[in-house]
């Protein structure tokens, strides 16, 4: 997919299906200068309809829509032939992709990954970084703030350096430190306000004030790659960490007599919880009970490397050797998954086809719900008045047909 030339003008896209948060409406959707102007039912399409959650068809629509026998000179109308419309998808953990990654920082490198996952309708990206050694890290996010003040990435995500080592993973357990102030100040500095995110493990000394310091500075704290039994996770949520990383991964097991990391997660209708949707990392059985558990608090995410989009071979995450077969990535040593190979449009599809979510709810888990916790909903994340005009256009399969970001195709 190429972008367009220059902007499109006045866009009305009709006789779509529109994937909203409440349910699928059966109409229209107009975009002007990048944004989206107006949504509704009715013409031009004769078939206009509302689609209930439950997949049955209805009368009525949306209040407040407009009249498209009211066209503007010089508007485009496509007709969609009833195909499905979603905002283009949120991916808040993810580390490569296309051979690329993200890890050295460097601005063509970090191009070539959010390039590739825009094509696969992934309209905002945030950049993650695994642990790497102090000088490594903070060249990495002076890198990457370049990158982000292109807005080809909406931040940087710090996956470490402060997790546990006995759950770390896919990190060098050798580059784990305990929380340093100083330190995290240098990498916030070096971001220029685009460090938007940190995971980190709660029962390392110093952990709480950093949660806090994070907070303070406007980062999304997230507790992951934790051994913390639930009690302590529950204070780092009081402290103010808002999401819970790649839940069940890398973080002690749920237990009947002792919840930990996940049951506190789930409990908190505060707390947004990650999940790798790839068939590898959570069965489909679990996925299902995590939306039934945290319903509006999903966020699908792929934490994918450098293998998606790739084939079979040998790869690397961080400093760490990954080997990928039939599309599973293992550290070399087969001690740990070593991230994802997916695209946030396998995990949207998966959602509905293999676990059962409704559209509805898969697109708020692939856009809405991380686009909230990162605190980019006022812009993206649903197909809402007055928001960028970022949307996926589904074929027949809920595959990606065509991808628009700020009003333009790509």
């Amino acid at each position: 997919m190429t972008a367009t030339a220059g902007p499109i003008g006045t866009l009305t896209l009709a006789n779509a299906r529109l994937v909203l948060p409440e349910g699928v409406i059966h109409g229209w959707l107009r975009v002007r200068d990048g944004r989206i102007a107006a949504l509704g039912t009715g013409a031009p399409s004769p078939l206009a309809r509302v689609v209930a959650r439950s997949g049955d068809a209805s009368d009525g629509g949306p209040s407040g829509g407009v009249d498209l026998a009211a066209e503007e000179p010089g508007e485009v109308v496509e007709n969609l032939g009833g195909r499905y419309v979603v905002p283009g998808f949120v991916d808040m953990h993810v580390h490569g992709g296309a051979g690329a990654s993200y890890q050295p920082g460097r601005a063509e490198e970090a191009r070539q990954v959010a390039e590739y996952h825009l094509g696969c309708g992934t309209t905002t990206t945030v950049a993650s970084l695994v642990t790497g050694s102090r000088e490594a890290m903070e060249a990495a996010v002076s890198g990457l703030a370049d990158v982000a003040d292109e807005g080809l990435v909406a931040g940087i995500h710090l996956e470490g350096p402060y997790l546990a080592s006995n759950r770390c993973g896919a990190h060098d357990p050798t580059l784990l430190r305990t929380p340093d102030p100083d330190e995290f100040a240098r990498l916030v500095e070096a971001g220029r306000g685009h460090v938007r995110m940190i995971t980190l493990a709660p029962e390392l000394p110093g952990a709480a004030r950093l949660v806090k310091e994070a907070v303070q500075a406007g980062v999304v704290a997230a507790v992951g790659h934790t051994d913390a039994a639930g009690a302590r996770v529950r204070e780092a949520f009081d402290a103010g960490a808002r999401v819970a990383t790649h839940l069940f991964n890398g973080m002690r097991p749920l237990h009947h007599r002792e919840g930990g990391p996940v049951a506190a997660a789930l409990g908190d209708a505060r707390v947004t919880v990650e999940l790798i949707n790839d068939g590898v990392h959570v069965e489909p059985e679990v996925v299902r009970l995590v939306f039934a558990a945290a319903p509006g608090r999903v966020a699908l995410i792929t934490d994918a490397m450098a293998a998606a989009g790739m084939g079979d071979g040998t790869y690397h995450l961080g400093v760490m050797s990954v080997t990928v077969s039939d599309g599973r990535a293992m550290l070399a040593d087969g001690t740990s998954i070593a991230g994802s190979t997916i695209t946030m449009a396998e995990a949207f599809r998966r959602a509905i086809d293999i676990v059962g979510i409704p559209i509805e709810d898969a697109s708020s888990a692939a856009s809405l719900a991380p686009a909230r916790a990162l605190g980019l909903d006022h812009e993206v994340g649903s197909l809402e008045r007055g928001k960028r005009a970022d949307l996926v256009v589904l074929d027949e399969g809920r595959s990606v047909a065509r991808v628009m970001k700020d009003g333009r195709w790509r």
